[in-house]
């Protein structure tokens, strides 16, 4: 049996879609996928830096630059943004999948499948952001759909805030999503799934927010 993957048909249809992963034998289009969601990845933090969602730092030396600099400076903050984009979702898309192999023994390309999904979400997650921002100049880390708002009530710790920022409703929904599709294909215990998967993204938010809490001095240096 040959699975022809449709991560869009797969939200709205999921248990049919996971029966048909399940008892595939190939998979067609997996790296015509994830060369698209590498592509619309790289567009979309393309975007949102042509924009100047995260530009501060180039903007508060915009006095001290000339307009030939001050232009070079936001075209390689545009670059350099997309980079970014493009080794997250390498990253999100072969290691996880590497972690869930080790731990479920489901074949690879199948859980491949799944941290598809996981980006598209994440970044119709970062779409649905940029209004936000545009609009309301509400950063990732305040967004209604997270975690931030509420923390930031409690303290002034930018790490603090960072972290729960990065736990939104999508990221909770992946986490139920990640367990539902790991219990269809193996034979683990649930309980077990939901630790290992909680856990993983407990190690995620960490970094998120990690690098978010450097990110400003990174680009300061490189933009001095």
């Amino acid at each position: 049996m040959t699975y022809y993957i449709n991560l869009i048909k797969m939200l709205f249809n999921m248990d049919d879609h996971l029966y048909r992963i399940q008892k595939a034998e190939k998979l067609n289009n997996i790296w015509k996928v994830s060369a698209l969601l590498i592509l619309f990845g790289a567009l979309i933090y393309a975007w949102t830096a042509y924009l100047g969602l995260g530009t501060d730092i180039i903007s508060g030396n915009a006095t001290t630059l000339s307009e030939t600099e001050y232009e070079q400076s936001k075209w390689w903050f545009v670059v350099g943004r997309m980079v970014f984009a493009i080794l997250l979702i390498i990253l999100l898309l072969f290691i996880p999948s590497l972690i869930y192999y080790l731990i479920t023994g489901i074949p690879y390309r199948k859980l491949m499948i799944m941290q598809q999904l996981v980006i598209l979400v994440m970044l119709a997650d970062r779409v649905i952001w940029i209004p936000l921002m545009v609009w309301w100049g509400l950063d990732w880390y305040v967004s209604p759909l997270s975690l931030g708002v509420i923390t930031s009530y409690f303290t002034d710790i930018s790490w603090v805030i960072y972290f729960f920022g990065a736990i939104s409703l999508f990221q909770l929904w992946i986490i139920w999503f990640q367990v539902k599709y790991l219990g269809h294909l193996s034979t683990v215990k649930k309980n077990w799934l939901w630790v290992s998967v909680i856990f993983l993204h407990i190690v995620y938010w960490i970094l998120v927010s990690g690098l978010a809490f450097v990110d400003v001095y990174l680009i300061s240096g490189w933009f001095e």
